[in-house]
């Protein structure tokens, strides 16, 4: 009896230290997330200066930097903002549009360029009389940036026909300024990858004529890339997108993958490829749908209660397999919308086994039958990009809306939110 008691003492004992050495093994580190801003207005996104210095946006109020040492400067405002150095008289927000992202040139130290992107009348010209025009509302500015960092100059406007939406539709969600994408990122090579939204246009993100559901990649004057291998705009990279708001490139390959949000299913990461078709198309009379409102099958108002998200999707797919040249995403939510925006690759061996990995935030959308969900996921991507190992959420301890990711000082990544609020989640080895 004692020797069959001490064998199963044994053998328990050493499942319990393969346990301890597995995990131990996996390198999995401590993560604790420090506010280091709050009070502020819709903050969206961030850009660091080789010191640690951090420039940031607020969606209605501007551009400014917060300082190494914790000072902060009010740089360029949006028009009626006030305490900034100067204004973009031209510069507004309404709805989802407003100042969104913002990036430093990969020369910073040497060029003081810094891009911005946000929503403007200045170009508007005989458009947006109607939503079925084209409106020429959201641009890329690029700025001369002061060695004291308060001040820009020197603005000059590299894209000016991206796409906005101007009036009110008969849609869910409907309201002028929807679907901007907004995110801009210097990508390898020094070229600029800008994110942009369908505006609630059906015909935008399968027309590659306009600058709507594309992602861009430009040279720092807005030149597209020689290599651009779309049939349209050269500027385009890809296309059939819904509303890109995270963009990233893989430390391992330098591949392009983005985050993009779904109506009321899939939002979805997908690794790029060069004249690839993200294939959401929300045109009316097509793929068996009849009219929709607004010329727009992106949503439909006898949709709004909740429904099983795979009837949704066959209504209007995310990714839609009638394109030869579509872009299969590696991940899809499990079939759910939960509002999936920024993303950002985690760097640095003090993340331990999530070194490598994508990090999305989630900005918890529950509505119409999805479960709610405010959380920042990780994501272990298959090689080829074509699918998902593993997620795993990262432990925050906090449910926050968090609207934009960035890789900061000390290989911390640092998230905005919706509440107002700046993050550095720091990871450590145990």
């Amino acid at each position: 009896m004692k020797s069959k008691f001490f064998s199963m003492l044994l053998v328990t004992g050493s499942m319990l230290f393969s346990s301890v050495a597995f995990a131990a093994g996996m390198d999995v580190p401590n993560i604790k997330a420090k506010q280091v801003m709050s009070g502020l207005e819709n903050p969206w996104d961030m850009a660091f200066t080789s010191g640690g210095d951090m420039f940031y946006t607020e969606k209605c109020k501007g551009l400014s930097v917060r300082l190494k040492n914790g000072k902060t400067h009010a740089v360029y405002g949006m028009s009626g903002s006030k305490g900034y150095a100067s204004a973009g008289k031209d510069l507004f927000c309404e709805g989802q549009a407003g100042m969104l992202g913002v990036e430093l040139d990969r020369d910073f130290n040497k060029n003081r360029t810094l891009y911005l992107y946000s929503t403007s009348k200045k170009y508007h010209g005989s458009g947006c009389k109607t939503n079925f025009e084209k409106c020429d509302g959201n641009i890329v500015m690029k700025f001369k940036v002061s060695k004291s960092l308060k001040k820009v100059s020197n603005r000059t406007d590299i894209v000016k026909d991206i796409q906005y939406k101007p009036f009110k539709s008969n849609q869910p969600f409907g309201g002028p300024g929807a679907h901007n994408g907004g995110r801009i990122r210097m990508g390898p090579g020094g070229y600029l990858w800008v994110g942009t939204g369908d505006r609630h246009r059906g015909l935008c993100p399968q027309d590659n004529s306009l600058l709507c559901g594309v992602v861009l990649r430009i040279d720092g004057d807005g030149n597209a890339h020689p290599d651009n291998a779309i049939d349209g705009d050269k500027r385009i990279y890809t296309y059939g997108h819904r509303n890109v708001q995270g963009i990233d490139f893989r430390p391992s390959d330098g591949r392009a993958f983005t985050a993009e949000h779904g109506p009321w299913h899939n939002d979805e990461i997908t690794a790029l490829s060069n004249g690839g078709n993200g294939g959401w198309d929300p045109h009316e009379k097509r793929a068996g749908r009849s009219a929709c409102p607004d010329k727009y099958c992106g949503y439909e108002p006898n949709q709004k209660d909740g429904m099983i998200p795979a009837v949704r999707a066959a209504y209007t797919p995310m990714s839609d397999t009638r394109f030869d040249d579509l872009m299969t995403p590696a991940w899809n939510n499990n079939g759910y919308s939960q509002g999936t925006g920024s993303a950002a690759f985690l760097k640095g061996s003090n993340w331990g086994i999530y070194e490598g990995r994508l990090a999305a935030g989630i900005m918890g959308i529950a509505f119409g039958g999805t479960p709610g969900g405010l959380r920042i996921d990780m994501y272990d991507i298959a090689a080829d990009g074509m699918s998902m190992k593993s997620v795993v959420h990262m432990p925050v301890g906090m449910e926050k809306r968090f609207r934009g990711l960035r890789m900061g000082p000390g290989n911390a990544l640092y998230a905005t939110t919706d509440e107002g609020d700046v993050f550095r989640i720091e990871a450590s080895n145990r």
